[in-house]
């Protein structure tokens, strides 16, 4: 994955509108937290292969960039997310990544299911 290029994702976003697409979205901190501190409370969410179709897609913010997906009947939305790439499958693939490079958020969009 490459750091963010805001334009370039955007155009990307644009090309999946109006289209039967399959989501994966994941937050995490993950078993880190306690790691660091034992009060510290492990929080994420996890959904695969949702079916959504999004009338408009957006990248906004400086970096860390936040991403949301207009659909019909509501949104869908990540923020933190710092590296990109669509890969040999076509799939739209973003991710934000802390400090010390562990996955705290995945953003995916996806013709095929994952």
């Amino acid at each position: 994955m490459k750091p963010i290029n805001p334009e370039a994702v955007q155009r990307e976003l644009e090309q999946l509108v109006n289209q039967q697409l399959y989501l994966h979205l994941e937050t995490t901190n993950g078993a880190y937290a306690s790691h660091f501190d034992a009060k510290a409370m492990t929080v994420g969410a996890f959904i695969r292969n949702a079916q959504i179709e999004m009338e408009r897609g957006t990248i906004a913010g400086n970096g860390p960039y936040r991403v949301g997906l207009k659909m019909q009947l509501g949104w869908v939305y990540a923020e933190g997310l710092t590296h990109w790439e669509v890969d040999e499958k076509g799939r739209l693939l973003m991710a934000g990544h802390d400090g010390q490079g562990r996955l705290a958020v995945a953003l995916q969009l996806s013709k095929i299911p994952f």
